[in-house]
């Protein structure tokens, strides 16, 4: 068995595939794969005539981040001992993978890593997707160190350290294989977004941990899947969101999260409505009827809580909209 593989999904990525594959070839030493979520444009031409290399899984149709991993993956299950999944539209540094492998192997108590994700277009500020490690608040809304909504920090060296994270980004994310398939994979039914939130949540439920590691930087563009400020993704999220929780929390508990964010996330829906924003508030409503509809169709991959572990060790439970909207606070930092 290999110790690891860079494992890159790709959708009519072309153009991105050109301009970010260069870095991951020169800079990495594991073997790299390229999972094909059945693209219609010259990714899979681009790919045999400029990067020979790379190793291929086609899949016969799009689905999704979720869905193509795991069916991805399922052609290398056994095979090695680490996955890096990493977004196509991601520019890598020098050694990065093994940095990341060797820090893991000397931690075996941990699933899964994430270096520290910074701007590819603006390189002195994080990334919006896993900045400088992920967690989650006591509603269930993800943020980052680095990145609280939609205020982004300047990296100066604040979160070039180790840490236990809630979880690590989909955009770079080293994770053990095997675990990865015990626990069914990412939850297809999310099709994109959060849904490496909910596996990060499901395997600290079993005992595992989940670290950021600072040592290591890439550079991420963002976006070039689904804007992130689409009606889209905001459906996405909302559903996705809701489904997590409702997956790995005890019922009692999740209850009381689901009317907490109903009342909140109805007032985002008329604020919406007042701004002429239509498709917006209509994302919102839609969110909530498809989980309401469909809850039960993740819960296979429901793991019985243990609250024990719940909250990593690095911070104390964290009120995001408290602190965001009524202390005014934007940074990790000053929670």
């Amino acid at each position: 068995m290999k110790s690891c593989a860079i494992v890159i999904l790709n959708f009519n990525g072309e153009e991105i595939l050109k301009k970010f594959l260069p870095s991951v070839v020169a800079n990495s030493q594991s073997d790299i794969w390229l999972i094909d979520n059945a693209s219609t444009d010259q990714s899979i031409s681009i790919l045999e005539k400029e990067f020979p290399s790379i190793n291929r899984i086609a899949l016969k149709e799009n689905f999704g981040f979720a869905g193509g991993y795991n069916w991805g993956l399922s052609e290398l299950e056994g095979k090695y001992h680490y996955y890096i999944l990493l977004n196509s539209d991601v520019e890598v540094t020098s050694g990065w993978d093994l940095k990341l492998v060797a820090h893991a192997s000397s931690l075996p108590e941990y699933a899964a890593f994430q270096p520290k994700i910074l701007s590819f277009q603006d390189q002195g500020k994080f990334d919006y997707a896993g900045a400088g490690g992920g967690f989650i608040d006591v509603l269930g809304y993800p943020y980052c160190r680095g990145r609280i909504w939609e205020h982004i920090e300047k990296d100066m060296g604040q979160y070039d350290d180790s840490i236990d994270v809630d979880w690590a980004s989909g955009a770079c994310m080293l994770i053990n294989a095997d675990l990865f398939h015990k626990l069914s994979g990412f939850d297809a039914h999310f099709f994109a977004h959060m849904e490496e939130i909910d596996l990060c949540w499901r395997m600290r439920n079993q005992g595992w941990k989940i670290g950021y590691f600072g040592e290591v930087k890439v550079y991420h563009l963002g976006g070039a899947t689904l804007n992130r400020s689409s009606p889209k993704k905001l459906f996405l999220n909302i559903r996705n969101n809701l489904t997590m929780v409702y997956k790995n929390e005890k019922k009692a508990v999740f209850i009381v999260i689901f009317f907490a964010k109903l009342c909140l996330e109805m007032m985002a829906a008329i604020s919406f409505l007042l701004k002429g924003e239509k498709e917006f508030a209509k994302s919102i409503v839609k969110g909530y009827r498809e989980f309401i509809n469909n809850r039960n169709l993740s819960f296979d991959q429901k793991i019985k809580p243990n609250h024990e572990i719940r909250i990593p060790s690095s911070g104390p439970i964290r009120y995001l909209i408290w602190n965001t909207g009524i202390l005014r606070k934007k940074t990790f930092n000053s929670f």
